[in-house]
């Protein structure tokens, strides 16, 4: 519990950088998910429409302080690497 006015404020803005952050989370997981189930269907089309939205999502993350940039830049590659690999299939 709070006990001065600037520790209220602190707990209003951590609530609301928390929704923000989980929600942006969610969003990247979620998109890499769609394109981990398109990679196993064997969807060439569908992988590589949803590549390019996964890239955009992962660099967007970056962005916003969810991914660093290497790890990004790893998830990048190997999905890169998986639809191509599904492309010579």
């Amino acid at each position: 519990m709070p006990n001065h006015k600037s520790a209220e404020k602190r707990d209003r803005q951590n609530a609301r950088r928390n929704a923000i952050n989980t929600a942006n989370r969610t969003r990247l997981r979620s998109q890499i998910k769609k394109l981990r189930a398109a990679l196993a269907a064997g969807s060439l089309h569908e992988a590589r429409a949803l590549l390019s939205e996964t890239v955009s999502v992962i660099d967007k993350s970056v962005q916003k302080g969810i991914l660093h940039h290497n790890t990004a830049a790893r998830h990048k590659a190997r999905l890169t690497s998986h639809v191509n690999d599904l492309a010579t299939k």
